[in-house]
């Protein structure tokens, strides 16, 4: 934190009413490298714009008199229950939002029973979130919330198994391997006491490229990006769900699953990497029908609001992961504002299931959509 930065918040103002509210307010408690660290995206911000759109361009069609009664939003994956059909994505160095960091992440999840992605580039290591959840689980008298890893390959494939090693000891569930990010433009120079926790003692290949020299290609950048040969070399190293994430395409879909992916995370990387690409809502559907509905799909991208998830579930995705927006709440009141965040979402999400008759989540189906524009 600088001068020019806000304190995180002790109290929630009454004024903090939606996920936008927070998104409003993150400014004042960021470094404006923080915060533009945070929202930029890739070229004209394209894609950006493209996740919103898609939701503003679906609209609902309610059922009314519905029997809403024991109803609920429980979701199953992978053989745990998921209170709500929500979870965290893996957002990195979120010691830029708060000094607690993902610890202060991870118990906000804990207290409401929200999965978590722990990303592989948290600024707080994956066993030390892993046993903030646990502690605080059994301070709270519950289970833990489900806890999968995100994992970014490393240039050497030993260092790569060693995450994934430490994954599987500390506790986590699944394995999400994001495949779109490996070649990223970045100009943010992380602040005294950020850095990439997981990573410490491994080398980073960065790139920076000189006139007359090689830009990206024949760098070790492009040389180490995620390929088929590594989606089967992971699944043959752990017994844990493997998911793959950053995929829009149906046939890279229905390929990714014959080599046993157990589930995909539709994903454009909330607009960071390639500008152009379409939102990954608008791909569920072609995604869902390629691979004959064989796995879970998932989906990220600009999701902001209870209705948002609605409309992502009735084109068939099986839950909703929520990135920017637990950074702004974590900036702006720390655990207690990323807790208040999530209770949001799933007041939002509950009341527009009983505003559209959906008694659960099995119910909110295609035919509640409706084409705005």
């Amino acid at each position: 934190m600088t001068e020019a930065t806000l304190p995180p918040l002790v109290q929630i103002p009454p004024d903090l009413r939606s996920l936008a509210d927070y998104e409003r307010r993150a400014p004042a408690h960021l470094t404006a490298e923080a915060w533009q660290h945070i929202q930029e995206g890739s070229g004209t911000g394209q894609t950006l714009r493209a996740n919103l759109e898609a939701l503003a361009r679906r609209g609902f069609r309610p059922r009314t008199m519905a029997d809403l009664r024991g109803g609920g939003t429980a979701t199953d994956l992978f053989g745990r229950s998921h209170a709500a059909p929500l979870m965290l994505a893996p957002v990195a160095y979120q010691r830029l939002a708060h000094p607690d960091g993902e610890h202060a992440t991870i118990r906000a999840a804990t207290a409401l029973d929200t999965g978590t992605i722990v990303s592989t580039l948290s600024s707080v290591t994956l066993e030390e979130i892993a046993e903030s959840a646990h502690a605080f689980a059994r301070e709270m008298g519950k289970r833990p919330a489900p806890l999968w890893f995100q994992l970014y390959l490393q240039p050497e494939r030993e260092h790569s198994l060693a995450l994934l090693r430490r994954a599987e000891a500390a506790g986590y569930e699944a394995i999400v391997l994001t495949v779109d990010a490996a070649i990223k433009l970045s100009g943010m120079v992380l602040p005294a006491g950020v850095r990439a926790a997981n990573l410490a003692g491994m080398p980073q290949p960065r790139q920076t490229a000189t006139p007359g020299g090689n830009i990206l290609f024949g760098t070790p950048l492009t040389d180490g990006a995620p390929c088929w040969d590594d989606l089967a070399w992971l699944r043959a190293a752990t017994s844990l769900p493997v998911l793959v994430k950053g995929m829009v395409l149906g046939e890279d879909a229905l390929r990714a699953v014959d080599m046993g992916a157990d589930g995909l995370i539709l994903s454009n990387h909330g607009g960071r990497v390639l500008d152009g690409l379409p939102s990954a809502l608008d791909m569920i559907e072609e995604v869902i029908e390629a691979i004959g509905g064989r796995v879970p799909v998932l989906v990220d991208g600009g999701f902001r609001s209870g209705t948002d998830v609605v409309k992502a579930l009735a084109l068939g995705a099986r839950s909703v992961l929520i990135g920017r927006p637990q950074f702004h709440a974590l900036a702006v009141a720390g655990m207690p504002g990323v807790a208040h965040a999530i209770h949001l979402l799933r007041t939002e999400l509950e009341a527009a299931m009983a505003q559209l008759g959906c008694a659960k989540v099995a119910d909110i189906t295609r035919e509640r959509l409706i084409a705005l524009r």
